[in-house]
């Protein structure tokens, strides 16, 4: 045997043993997975990195300086929570207003997911970073037209999960688990199967995803360039800072449990 096949046997002998060792020898297997939220806050800050503190020190400052300026008030904590809350009937309704305010639409009702809201809104001064904090995600506004008939598939997702930030609708939902429409109305007129209506909501719903896949069944879709849901909410608090008011919200049943 020459030199060069000496080595090539040698090399896939290598690999092999490589690879079956460990699959026929270990005593491990995946029995579960876990997953969990971190949150990520001061705690990490009682013993810095020095070298690393250093780095980030100009990024820190530059982030900071967009990132800390008051462009409102709240005038209450905001929370997020099912079937309603504070927090996401105010982000709905800001998207239903401002989707009014486009040029030739009407828009009927507004769709956000629970999930997509990823902090709380406290009381007091609003910073440009509190909205990133709620709104972290690069979400873009999508008008959809559906049919009644398909508006009443969408309204049964949304209580197979316990409830959705919505605006201009109310439901009246059975007990969970996997709840049921047991009422429901679009600024306060029953559902016409054969009219279309035109909701507000996120690109990423709009694709089918969070469990609202009913939204596939969208006659038109038409996404507004460059309108992203975060850069809506924060004209909203500009807008209401202008006028001299304070961000407020409410809960007037909009979507409720049978007791």
């Amino acid at each position: 045997m020459n030199k060069y096949r000496s080595n090539k046997v040698l090399t896939t002998l290598c690999l092999t043993g490589l690879f079956l060792f460990p699959a026929c020898h270990s005593v491990y297997k995946l029995t579960s997975v876990e997953g969990r939220r971190i949150e990520i806050n001061s705690i990490y800050d009682k013993s810095p990195d020095q070298e690393a503190a250093e780095i980030l020190t100009p990024y820190k400052a530059k982030v900071d300086s967009i990132m800390s300026p008051v462009i409102g008030f709240s005038e209450m904590d905001m929370s997020i929570g099912r079937p309603e809350s504070l927090l996401s009937n105010l982000v709905a309704d800001a998207l239903w207003s401002y989707s009014n305010s486009l040029p030739e639409q009407k828009v009927d009702f507004a769709v956000i997911n629970m999930g997509g809201l990823r902090s709380s809104l406290p009381k007091g001064e609003i910073a440009f970073g509190t909205i990133f904090k709620i709104l972290p995600f690069e979400n873009s506004l999508c008008l959809l037209s559906m049919k009644g008939k398909d508006v009443r598939f969408l309204f049964k997702d949304i209580a197979r999960v316990g409830g959705q930030g919505v605006s201009h609708i109310k439901l009246l939902l059975s007990k969970p688990v996997q709840a049921e429409v047991l009422e429901a109305t679009i600024d306060g007129e029953p559902i016409n199967d054969e009219k279309s209506y035109w909701v507000a909501t996120l690109d990423y719903l709009a694709e089918g995803n969070d469990g609202l896949s009913s939204f596939l069944k969208a006659e038109k879709r038409v996404c507004p360039e460059g309108a992203t849901i975060r850069q809506i909410f924060l004209d909203y608090v500009k807008a209401k800072t202008v006028r001299g008011e304070k961000v407020t919200s409410r809960l007037d049943g909009r979507i409720e449990i049978m007791k």
